[in-house]
């Protein structure tokens, strides 16, 4: 029996999946932290966003997982970049969406020629969707320390930090340090 997975670390976890998985690197006391260094901590990655019982973590899928993650990292940095774009597409072209007709009717169905693309073709095809339906909102947290990525829920799409409580309580105790030093 395999042991359930650790528990997560990250600051940030419940985002869209391609937004997750950025999320995998994040900032702690001014140190880069990364949880997919190992496959301990693609399990973990995996179970958060309930693909734990449908990819296996190991090292093949790891592999291609942060593959995909860098690819979402350089179109997140350069949008509309061809070289970015055709990084995301090299992940895409290793799973597909099949038409497929169910006894409830037409459906689709996900193919992987290895599943362990599965998980970086899921995101990929996350951020697809993603741009599809609120390419302004998919955010970085405007904390110049924070490394998040975020989708702006709010209502008037105006959101600047991954969460308030941290990097934007962060960000007005600065300007009132400014601003009481200048006085």
């Amino acid at each position: 029996m395999t042991a359930p997975p650790a528990a997560d670390p990250r600051p940030l976890t419940g985002e869209p999946l391609s937004l997750d998985l950025l999320n995998t690197r994040w900032m702690e006391e001014g140190e880069r932290q990364d949880l997919l260094t190992g496959t301990d901590g693609l399990a973990v990655w995996l179970a958060a966003n309930g693909l734990g019982g449908r990819f296996a973590a190991d090292a093949a899928t790891l592999a291609h997982t942060r593959t995909a993650r860098e690819a979402l990292k350089d179109l997140v940095d350069r949008p509309g970049d061809p070289e970015a774009a055709a990084g995301l597409d090299a992940v895409l072209e290793h799973g597909r969406i099949r038409a497929v007709l169910t006894a409830e009717g037409p459906g689709e169905r996900t193919e992987f020629a290895d599943p362990a693309w599965g998980p970086a073709w899921t995101a990929a095809r996350d951020y697809l969707e993603l741009l599809r339906t609120a390419p302004d909102r998919i955010r970085t947290c405007a904390h110049e320390a924070c490394i998040l990525h975020f989708l702006d829920t709010s209502r008037n799409g105006t959101r600047r930090w991954h969460s308030m409580a941290t990097c934007g309580n962060r960000a007005k105790a600065s300007r009132h340090y400014a601003r009481s030093k200048d006085q």
